[in-house]
């Protein structure tokens, strides 16, 4: 069974960049046919995906948030990062990684980091 875990800071000032990481257990990323997303939700707000990278190490982001975001992937130690430049106050919220197949659905969660934007 795959387990997923986000870690990185939990505080990040405005204008910097706020940088995740995802390591991944139980399965390879690598794996035909997952889909390794990053998605976030604000307080008091729905979920929104932010992008993936695949098994194929292609990416896709969300267009409101493609110019300040870069998924990647480490095969070695089985990691999926994700960097957001530029952040603001308005990026505060809870950041999930998560596996997805082809059809679309998300089918394993980590379990979620705060981060929190502020000076």
């Amino acid at each position: 069974q795959v387990q997923l875990q986000e870690s990185g800071p939990g505080l990040v000032k405005p204008s910097q960049t706020l940088s995740l990481t995802c390591t991944v257990s139980g399965g390879s990323i690598t794996t035909n046919y997952y889909y390794w997303s990053w998605i976030r939700q604000p307080p008091g707000k729905g979920l929104e995906w932010i992008g993936y990278i695949a098994y194929s190490g292609s990416t896709y982001y969300s267009p409101s948030l493609k110019s300040r975001t870069s998924i990647s992937r480490d095969t070695s130690n089985n990691q999926i990062s994700l960097q957001l430049s530029s952040v603001t106050p308005e990026d505060t919220a809870v950041y999930y990684c998560a596996r997805g197949t082809q059809a679309g659905t998300m089918e394993s969660w980590g379990q979620g980091t705060q981060v929190t934007v502020s000076s």
